[in-house]
């Protein structure tokens, strides 16, 4: 049964990643995946911070937050490709710039999921 959570969870969020990737954007720097991995770094940090609080959410339910909708919606293979196609095309200070930024954004969106958890009574 879990498998199902999962599945559908993995749906909605490569549906919701895929309705963002329809944003029409022109850049040189993939700003719809940064935008994509910081929503998702603070979905998942605010779904962690209700999980970890709360004994009444079902593992199903975390399981298909967590594994499936995050899992689905963000876009770490898609990260790493844009990331490697600026380096190989010598956009070196873009490439860094992106690579950095996301990381550190989307581990502070963790820590603001967390922090928005934390006000939401359950």
């Amino acid at each position: 049964m879990s498998f199902l959570f999962v599945a559908l969870g993995g749906a909605l969020g490569a549906v919701a990643r895929y309705a963002i990737s329809l944003i029409p954007i022109k850049s040189e720097f993939p700003i719809l995946t940064f935008i994509t991995n910081i929503i998702g770094a603070v979905l998942i940090g605010f779904i962690v911070g209700i999980a970890s609080d709360r004994e009444s959410i079902s593992s199903n339910t975390i399981l298909f937050w967590k594994t499936g909708v995050c899992g689905g919606f963000t876009t770490f293979s898609t990260f790493s490709l844009e990331a490697f196609s600026l380096f190989e095309n010598k956009q070196y200070s873009t490439g860094g710039i992106y690579v950095v930024f996301s990381c550190a954004c989307c581990i502070l969106g963790i820590l603001c999921g967390k922090k928005l958890a934390s006000f939401i009574k359950l």
